[in-house]
């Protein structure tokens, strides 16, 4: 009998000691990998679109690339602002308009799609559809898209939900097509004369712009519901698979496909969109890490992590990665190192996504407020006590800020008009 005793506890300890190996082996795999200036870093990748009078703001971040820092916008559009009018969009705007033709481009949660005219501060045309939205349309060549999830209540999880992509007139709101599909909260992007979504089956589609017929479709292993980047011929994108994904934009081959780290606990799953500079891919995860892939190779090049999930989008600029997490703090992370350059505690939760407009951040917070940091150092510029998910926006006139359920046009307080 002490024999059997003396061997269970023999068996209970090299279990125990099994099971602490394996949590070290896990804390290890899963720890902050520092990244190198010198390794699959460009620093000639700058930014180099050009502006568009026309259409400002074309898309969710901006750029294809998805870096959140638009081009073109006055210097004298920075804190301190004045309030000129206010718009309300009857249930929640979750995401940030596009701006074009002299119109705001946005959608409500209940699905309604607007078309705000900028200077009568009135919709020139709106699209119900009586399905949930949770997306930044596109606007090019007079054409809107826009993604829209399955019909009420809008975090259905029954069989047979579907989604879809539209495609309408930018002036009369006409519809020229649309693409049944699952559930979709995908902000579109363009290149190349395809439109680029992914939806809740996980699905990636590449659609052509002018009647929508489908160019290839990409099957990943769960719901896709961030907005694809595109870059240099590719298309970037991660899943709930826990994987991040690039793929040649003209065929949808698989490029690479990279994975979240391994960790204690549940692997991390990727709903930011990703942004892509200086050779690198940028993107928040589920696992409270801002990781860094080789825009060409898919290796690991960085990763920090954070207190909480990463749901927000990075914004990069001057060399610098800009992103908030669940854990109230925003970061300024270095973009070849992944070190932290510095960081500013918030209302709330970060879930919106970070815009840089000439050397200004600004982000917004769960607590209901939008903050305008330096940039460079971190310092607080302004806040406005409005905000939630959606950040800024801005054309060659006004900063634009969504505050939950309204739209808020602001002018430089040192402007005289």
């Amino acid at each position: 009998m002490k024999k059997a005793l003396l061997g269970l506890a023999a068996a209970v300890l090299l279990v125990a000691a099994g099971l602490a190996a394996y949590g070290l082996y896990r804390k290890h795999e899963g720890r902050n990998i520092r990244g190198s200036s010198s390794v699959e870093f460009v620093t000639t990748q700058e930014n180099k679109s050009k502006p568009n009078l026309t259409i400002p703001w074309p898309m969710y971040r901006f750029d294809p690339g998805r870096r959140g820092v638009p081009v073109g916008v006055p210097a004298d559009i920075r804190p301190p602002f004045k309030l000129r009018w206010y718009f309300k969009g009857k249930s929640l705007i979750e995401f940030p308009p596009a701006i074009g033709y002299g119109r705001l481009y946005f959608a409500n949660s209940l699905g309604t799609l607007y078309a705000l005219h900028i200077t009568r501060i009135r919709p020139d045309w709106t699209y119900a559809t009586g399905r949930c939205a949770a997306s930044t349309p596109a606007v090019a060549d007079h054409i809107v898209y826009m993604t829209f999830l399955n019909r009420p209540p809008c975090n259905a999880t029954r069989s047979g939900i579907d989604g879809e992509t539209v495609a309408l007139n930018a002036e009369t709101g006409k519809v020229r097509w649309r693409v049944r599909m699952a559930p979709t909260e995908s902000s579109p992007v363009l290149g190349g004369g395809l439109v680029y979504v992914g939806d809740w089956s996980g699905k990636v589609y590449a659609l052509n712009a002018r009647n929508g017929r489908v160019a290839w479709t990409y099957q990943t292993g769960d719901k896709v519901k961030d907005g694809l980047a595109y870059a240099g011929g590719r298309v970037y994108f991660g899943s709930y698979d826990s994987h991040v994904y690039a793929l040649n934009a003209r065929t949808g081959k698989l490029v690479w496909k990279a994975g979240a780290q391994q960790r204690l606990g549940a692997r991390g799953t990727f709903y930011s969109t990703p942004a892509v500079a200086y050779g690198r891919v940028y993107i928040g995860s589920t696992d409270g890490k801002v990781y860094s892939f080789g825009a060409t190779s898919g290796k690991l090049r960085w990763s920090h992590g954070t207190g909480s999930y990463v749901y927000a989008s990075p914004a990069v600029w001057n060399r610098r990665v800009y992103v908030g997490s669940y854990d109230r703090n925003f970061y300024c992370f270095d973009a070849a190192t992944g070190d932290v350059r510095w960081s500013a505690r918030t209302s709330g939760p970060i879930n919106g996504s970070a815009v840089v407009i000439n050397g200004v951040v600004y982000v917004a917070s769960f607590g209901g407020r939008t903050y305008a940091f330096d940039a460079r150092t971190g310092k607080r510029l302004w806040v406005f006590h409005r905000g939630r998910y959606a950040g800024v926006v801005a054309d060659t006139v006004r900063l634009y800020l969504v505050g939950y359920g309204r739209l808020y046009a602001f002018f430089p307080r040192n402007r005289h008009r």
